[in-house]
């Protein structure tokens, strides 16, 4: 079983070179680069990686948002949020086991760059700066990931729900109007932070009440963020 699970749409443009990969490797990698990668359209709601299955290399996300998941006994639990640049499947590079971990999907309409996993370990290699830059995103995923299952055990549902939105505004930011710049439902929340779907919304509705957030029709709206940053400074 492979990582391509659905059907997925080749596209034919050429690639931005403005993802982790290229902006980390010299650019005389660049032409080969372009020849080697297939770039992939994939639907809002596709999920392009399956947990357990076979992955042949990794994405990098040239267009869109994407969310990585796996199965936590019998709930969803979302793993992080990926932006536009950022790689997605790296969880599966080994030499010993290239079954994923984790799965992914589109959270919108989203343009991929798939790398072979031959040809990416050829890169790591072969450019030095791009491997301490994926060195360093690893440890400081794996810092966040651990902070995150500590807050499972030592944080209210409140605090996680604090501490989480706090996360996505520094990684994602705010707009002008001091709106998250990802769309998120209820649903999402709950699967991120590792609670039900009912809680988050109790959670939510006493933040509004107090004036910190607003939440209408996935659009998360930070009213008040000092006061959401003065919650976990109390805490």
């Amino acid at each position: 079983m492979t990582a391509f699970s659905l059907i997925m749409k080749k596209n034919s443009g050429a690639c931005d070179h403005s993802c982790f990969m290229c902006k980390n490797i010299l650019k005389e990698w660049w032409e080969a680069i372009d020849i080697k990668i297939d770039r992939i359209n994939v639907k809002k709601g596709q999920k392009f990686i399956s947990e357990g299955s076979e992955m042949p290399g990794v994405f990098f996300i040239q267009k869109g948002f994407v969310k990585v998941h796996k199965h936590w006994g019998d709930r969803e639990m979302i793993v992080r949020f990926t932006r536009e640049g950022e790689i997605v499947g790296h969880r599966a590079i080994s030499s010993e086991n290239l079954l994923s971990p984790i799965s992914a999907t589109a959270m919108q309409d989203s343009v991929l760059c798939f790398i072979e996993i031959n040809f990416f370990r050829t890169l790591l290699k072969t450019n030095t700066a791009f491997a301490y830059e994926l060195m360093m995103f690893y440890a400081n995923e794996l810092q966040w990931s651990e902070q995150k299952m500590g807050s499972l055990v030592h944080l209210s549902v409140k605090d996680r729900l604090v501490v989480n939105l706090l996360y996505l505004i520094s990684h994602f930011g705010l707009d002008e109007e001091n709106v998250l710049k990802i769309e998120l439902t209820k649903t999402d929340l709950a699967a991120y932070i590792g609670t039900t779907y009912e809680t988050v919304y109790r959670t939510i509705a006493e933040l509004e009440n107090h004036k910190i957030i607003s939440f209408r029709n996935k659009i998360v709206k930070i009213m008040n963020l000092e006061k959401l940053k003065g919650h976990i400074a109390n805490t």
